[in-house]
């Protein structure tokens, strides 16, 4: 709560100067919050090969921890755009009526060993069967990670976890002291904790039927994108401009992340990295919808179409 307060003052002070005001050099300001993920990648690119620049924006990039932290700053218009946002959260905070959503461009899709569900080396579970009852590592319960888990254990007919709420930097630390026994963690925490614990991949993440799953993307609210159309157009333009750069050149990606992530140049050479979607693409966005419905994380499968910013 301390954490998420003083990330509400901090966002409140920069959102002050942002929603589409307009910087010294005649771009338009945006305040985004972004979490340390291979996730925000296009996010970084975008910036730094200046595309927001020749679209004539000023971005600024505010570092989060989870997504949720920055939703309420969204809903008031202290930021104007969250990226790497976890579509289950914000999904849910549509359908609850806390938020107005709207989704301006995909962040990635699930790909292979882009997040993994890791054991202590010596750990006596051996196969994704013994799961069953186990306590298992989520960044935040009843979300994204236990939702495509919970997805591949049906489809191999075995039981499901007991999850934990664990923050990604602290998930290492608690499978070390046996608080839990395994992980689901997202590079490039999941890469990380390999190297720094010699955890044994249980299971990959990605696996079917989640492989190619939209599960983040750059979220904003229906009154940013009314109020300020061009500036959301220019944004997603942007990104997607970064993403076809990401999808293309790996390598591109990987020299991003050690400057927005603790992870080292020769770590980000492996790490497994997701897909970047060029487009959003709301069939897609579909079967994420429709696997909340199915898991009761939303009461009914909603069109995606309906959100998505033109």
């Amino acid at each position: 709560m301390a954490v998420a307060a003083a990330l509400t003052l901090l966002l409140a002070a920069c959102g002050d100067d942002g929603g589409g005001s307009t910087s010294a050099g005649g771009r338009t300001k945006i305040t985004v919050a972004a979490l340390p993920l291979t996730d925000s990648a296009a996010l970084y690119l975008a910036r730094d090969r200046g595309l927001f620049t020749k679209e004539g924006l000023d971005v600024t990039i505010q570092p989060v921890q989870q997504s949720i932290q920055a939703l309420p700053a969204l809903a008031n218009g202290q930021v104007d755009v969250i990226a790497s946002a976890n579509y289950v959260t914000f999904l849910q905070a549509d359908e609850k009526g806390t938020l107005d959503l709207r989704i301006l461009a995909e962040g990635v899709r699930v790909a292979p060993h882009m997040m993994d569900v890791l054991v202590p080396k010596d750990s006596g579970i051996k196969s994704v069967a013994d799961l069953a009852g186990k306590k298992v590592a989520v960044n935040i319960l009843n979300n994204i990670q236990s939702l495509t888990l919970n997805a591949i254990l049906d489809a191999q007919g075995v039981g499901r976890p007991v999850y934990r709420q664990i923050a990604f930097p602290q998930m290492g630390p608690a499978l070390e002291r046996g608080q839990v026994d395994a992980v689901h963690a997202v590079e490039p925490f999941d890469s990380a904790i390999q190297g720094e614990l010699k955890a044994r991949v249980l299971l990959d993440g990605g696996s079917a039927p989640v492989r190619s799953l939209p599960i983040s993307g750059y979220v904003t609210t229906q009154k940013f994108a009314a109020g300020h159309p061009k500036e959301a157009a220019a944004f997603r333009r942007a990104i997607e401009a970064a993403s076809k750069i990401a999808a293309q050149d790996p390598s591109a990606v990987r020299a991003e992340l050690p400057k927005y992530t603790k992870v080292t140049a020769d770590q980000a050479r492996s790490i497994g990295l997701p897909v970047y979607p060029a487009a959003a693409d709301a069939a897609q966005l579909r079967r994420l919808t429709e696997l909340m419905a199915k898991q009761g994380l939303l009461k009914k499968a909603i069109d995606p179409a309906t959100l998505l910013v033109k």
